[in-house]
């Protein structure tokens, strides 16, 4: 009853996009944005798929895999709870590959798909509720910017500072 035609795995596209201008002091500033575009396999009770085998062992390592992105969600909730907790991205590739995005600086959006039909309420119920938790995780998303030549631009500036004071 599994889907024959899913590829029973999760999907990750990561973009990076960068951008470098100079301003009017002569320093170059440069911006980088990352972004993971997620499509995660979803959890299969394998009484519901009558799934056997190999397929059984893939519904098996993509439960495992979306345990320890559940686990990870509910550490980062109770980080920005104000607990003190240890997230453990290592348990998963996923998690590892997500940390930045999960835990980091950056905003965190999620789509979750859902059936209206009445042999999946439970997973459906179980992807709203994951997706109720994600939101729950705060990130203090900030500008990834870094300067260049600024060294050279304020050692310029020291010495036009010096000479005026003198002058």
């Amino acid at each position: 009853l599994m889907n024959k035609e899913s590829s029973r795995s999760h999907s990750v596209l990561t973009t990076t996009i960068e951008s470098k201008t100079m301003n009017d002091d002569g320093v170059w500033q440069m911006k980088s944005s990352r972004f993971h575009i997620i499509d995660l396999a979803g959890s299969e009770r394998s009484k519901n798929t009558n799934a056997v085998g190999e397929r059984l062992k893939e519904a098996g390592m993509i439960n495992k895999s979306l345990t320890a992105l559940g686990i990870v969600i509910n550490s980062l909730v109770e980080i920005s709870e104000g607990k003190n907790r240890h997230v453990h991205y290592r348990d998963s590739k996923l998690t590892f590959l997500l940390r930045d995005s999960l835990g980091g600086n950056s905003k965190t959006v999620i789509i979750a798909n859902v059936t209206a039909a009445a042999i999946s309420v439970g997973e459906t119920m179980s992807t709203l509720n994951f997706a109720q938790r994600a939101k729950l995780i705060k990130n203090k998303a900030v500008v990834n910017e870094e300067s260049s030549n600024t060294i050279a631009h304020l050692k310029q500036e020291l010495r036009r500072v010096k000479k005026d004071l003198a002058e």
